[in-house]
């Protein structure tokens, strides 16, 4: 009796481990850091971020001098001259804060610039694991490199038209 029972569980058992979903992680940060692409392009952003910045750095310091001639200077400035000075600083600071935006901004130059450079090697990345994925039949592989992410996802695993008609929404 004791046999046929291990014998029993060992089947059921067998049957969950057959309905289990297979996953597999991986470190896509490890991943493109060992890419020699990806190097490059990282280099090649902060070579451009570093050069932008020393401009802004420098218009920055021009900005700084202009305002403290101005300080030593305002008490001898008529007042029409006083306005044209004020109104000079004004326009180079707007002028450094558009030029910082335009740079380093959301959708600036270096978000531009990393889209061009860095998205093609993720993207090969991606296609890679998917690759794998298909050819060792996973059902799902987590990212990770930054907090847990699904970065693929098995589409017969997808659930959610089940949840839309339970909710009555088609």
């Amino acid at each position: 009796m004791k046999k046929i029972f291990l014998a029993f569980c060992f089947v059921l058992a067998a049957g969950f481990a057959v309905q289990a979903q297979r996953y597999a992680v991986v470190d896509t940060r490890y991943i493109l850091d060992k890419m020699p692409e990806y190097k490059a392009a990282q280099t090649g952003l902060e070579t451009v971020s570093k050069q932008w910045q020393q401009e802004i750095d420098n218009k920055q310091m021009a900005l700084n001098k202009l305002y403290k001639d101005f300080e030593a200077e305002q008490v001898m400035l008529s007042a029409e001259l006083r306005k044209k000075r004020e109104d000079e600083i004004f326009l180079r600071e707007k002028e450094v804060r558009e030029l910082q935006r335009k740079r380093f901004g959301f959708e600036g130059d270096l978000f531009k610039m990393r889209q061009e450079l860095v998205k093609p090697v993720q993207d090969k990345v991606y296609e890679a694991i998917q690759k794998i994925a298909v050819a060792r039949m996973y059902d799902f592989i987590l990212d990770k490199s930054e907090g847990i992410t699904v970065i693929f996802a098995d589409p017969k695993l997808d659930k959610s038209e089940d949840v839309l008609k339970e909710l009555g929404v088609k």
